[in-house]
Order: C-alpha cells, then sequence, then structure tokens
C-alpha cells in the first residue's frame, strides 16, 4: 500500500504522519511536494495539519488551487483513499470533496488539548478497528475548528450516516461541555458519501506511539492498511 502525503508551503504535521505510515507501520510513504501533479501511484493520500500557504484568505483556500490538490481531488473520484487532518479538513471543504465548512472556534481562540471523541459508524476503512459508540481521546490544535452546514446539509450529513466522530464528554455523552469549539453537532469528523474521503479536526497521528501517551490513533491507520490488504487478496 503506498502513501502520499501533500506538502505545503506552511504545513506542519506532515512528518508526524509520515512518522506512522513509514516508521511504525512501515508502508511506502512519498513525501508530495503541492507542485506535483502525478499521484497515480498512491493508494492513499493525506492532507496534514498545519497553515497551508499561511492560510492566507482563510484556511485552505489556496491550497485548494495547487496542482497536487487538483491530483487528489481526481484520486478521490476514482475512488482512492483520502484523508484530511485539521488544516487537511479544511481543505477538502474548500475544495469541495466535503460539505460544510470550517470556522472559527466558540470562544474565538485557539485550542490545543486532548479531547474525548465518540466513534459513530464502524463500517469503513478508517474506522473498522473501533466499536461503534467507543469513546476515544486524541488531540486538537486549530483556532478555525468550529464545522459549520446548513439544515439541509447538516440533516443530509445523518441520513447518510456521514459523520464518523463526535466530540464528547469523556462518558460519550454529546453535550456542549464536552463540544471544545462549537462545531454543529459536535462534528469532528466526517465522510463524503462514498466513504473514502475522511476529514476530520483532531489528529490521530499525534496519538500513535506509546511514548506520547496515547496509541488511540493506531486503529485508524490501522484500519485503512487492512482494508487496502483485503482488498488486494480479492483481486
Amino acid at each position: 500500500m503506498n502513501v502520499g502525503i501533500i506538502v505545503f508551503p506552511g504545513s506542519n504535521c506532515d512528518r508526524d504522519v509520515a512518522m506512522v505510515t513509514r516508521d511504525l507501520l512501515h508502508l511506502p510513504t512519498r513525501m508530495v511536494w503541492h507542485e506535483e501533479s502525478d499521484l497515480s501511484e498512491l493508494d492513499l493520500v493525506i492532507l496534514p495539519g498545519g497553515f497551508s500557504y499561511g492560510d492566507y484568505l482563510r484556511c485552505g483556500a489556496i491550497a485548494r488551487f495547487s496542482a497536487a490538490m487538483q491530483a487528489a481531488v481526481q484520486h478521490a473520484e476514482r475512488g482512492g483513499l483520502v484523508l484530511g487532518i485539521c488544516n487537511g479538513f479544511q481543505v477538502l471543504t474548500e475544495v469541495g470533496l466535503l460539505p460544510g465548512a470550517l470556522m472559527r472556534n466558540r470562544d474565538l481562540h485557539f485550542v490545543c488539548d486532548r479531547v474525548p471523541l465518540r466513534v459513530e459508524r464502524t463500517d469503513l476503512p478508517y474506522t473498522q478497528q473501533y466499536q461503534h459508540g467507543q469513546v476515544i481521546t486524541l488531540p486538537i490544535a486549530h483556532g478555525e475548528g468550529c464545522y459549520y452546514a446548513d439544515t439541509q446539509t447538516l440533516a443530509e450529513l445523518e441520513a447518510n450516516r456521514q459523520v464518523l466522530f463526535r466530540y464528547c464528554t469523556a462518558d460519550g455523552q454529546l453535550t456542549a461541555v464536552g463540544n471544545p469549539n462549537g462545531s454543529l453537532s459536535n462534528i469532528a469528523g466526517i465522510c463524503n458519501r462514498q466513504g473514502n474521503v475522511l476529514g476530520m479536526m483532531p489528529h490521530p497521528e499525534r496519538a500513535a506511539d506509546p511514548m506520547l501517551g496515547s496509541t488511540d490513533g493506531v486503529p485508524l491507520f490501522a484500519g485503512i492498511v487492512s482494508a487496502a490488504l483485503s482488498a488486494a487478496a480479492h483481486r
């Protein structure tokens, strides 16, 4: 399984992701500069966290026009896996691969913390190694992580089971207290209707090594690998 991590000017979590895919999971991993346009050999494209293009205009607004991002859109349209983390989630909404938008946090402050998340769906590669309703803990670090969508879009997300992660309390309750940024419906991560594109504000790559105090992010990456191996075995 070949992994590509798109590196935009201002990306700062690209090496963190590579540490997981290349060093912990031993997957062939390539750093993809934003000007590249050939992603044909990749199975999984990851858009890392950071401040692509300095977050000028707004988060992800310029990254959507990069050659690598246009190639990532084509990759997704062919059914390829795409994972956007934090700034990567913002880019996915800007380019239209995911609905909605990420706005300034509820209290207009940058939030850096470890937060509980409830797993809402487990039949996709990204979540198949979690349990439905399981509460995991992942780090967050963002100033514009408040998920917003209009009423119709929110209803469609719910009807199509596109919400994969929600912010919650330690015992799994969906309350304002467990919502660190004011995201509507406590949304922390969503997928597209086909289930091959995931965007999430929390950082699973920062919870993948016991030395960091948590490995709750490992099942997300391991699930992708398992799905790829299963697909290859049935070809």
